[in-house]
């Protein structure tokens, strides 16, 4: 960027956040909608498309003028830049679980999946659940219950290539934003709903006590009538028919 373009983007943040000018924060978001593009481009061939992307990736651009600091020195471009990436990766990791899992539970999938990796080494066999649970720090229900969420979950490479330009094989900037939390919910309702149709009324209530109202497999087993086995298998069941139909819908 050259000197004189990095002073217009300073005096447009100041007047947006001295005087509060909405028009120079429009022109700010306008001038920058190329780099936006640009970022988002790189992750358009992983089941997403491109103008989704583009409006996600905005959400980012506009946080990052609202947040940025003038006197701080850093031009906008460093600023946004990661806030993009971030807001980018994080749909992407929020849209990877069919069913919303609890965050915890999340998280622990990723450290058990790190531990498998690690256990198999050092013991020259897969590690029982109890071993898991050790090396975790966490009782085995919350194993089994991370390694059961992890079943709603399809993994996508954020850092592999994502076309066959000359930079495609780099991996942006690492960094998380935030989405509107109200944007999630609307959506993951409307993604869902058709899948959840698939299912039969105990299959559903599961689901919802699991999910919605995040009861633990025994308590559900309690509530419903039926072994925590029979709770784990139901459950896997009804998250693939509900996979499989929400993939069936889009491929119509």
């Amino acid at each position: 960027m050259t000197e004189s373009a990095a002073r217009g983007d300073r005096d447009l943040l100041r007047r947006y956040h001295d005087r509060g000018d909405l028009e120079a924060r429009e022109r700010l978001i306008e001038q920058y909608l190329p780099l936006v593009r640009s970022l988002a481009r790189r992750y358009a061939n992983r089941g997403e498309q491109l103008e989704d992307l583009v409006q996600v990736g905005c959400i980012g651009l506009i946080k990052a003028i609202d947040r940025f600091d003038v006197d701080r020195g850093v031009e906008l471009t460093t600023y946004a830049t990661p806030n993009i990436i971030g807001e980018i990766k994080r749909h992407f990791r929020d849209k990877g679980w069919s069913v919303r899992v609890p965050r915890g539970l999340q998280e622990l999938n990723v450290r058990l999946s790190q531990l498998l990796e690690q256990l198999t080494v050092q013991l020259e066999r897969s590690p029982t659940i109890a071993e898991l649970a050790k090396a975790a720090g966490v009782d085995e229900e919350q194993v089994l219950e991370a390694l059961e969420s992890g079943q709603a979950y399809t993994t996508v490479s954020l850092s592999a290539p994502a076309g066959h330009g000359d930079d495609s094989d780099l991996d942006p900037l690492e960094s998380l934003g935030q989405l509107e939390h109200e944007y999630e919910v609307s959506e993951d309702r409307a993604i869902l709903a058709p899948g959840l149709k698939a299912l039969d009324e105990r299959e559903r209530r599961i689901i919802h006590l699991r999910f919605w109202e995040g009861l633990t497999q025994s308590q559900i087993a309690q509530q419903v009538g039926i072994s925590q086995m029979h709770v784990s298998r139901l459950i896997r069941r009804s998250l693939e028919k509900v996979r499989e139909e929400i993939a069936t819908g889009r491929n119509l």
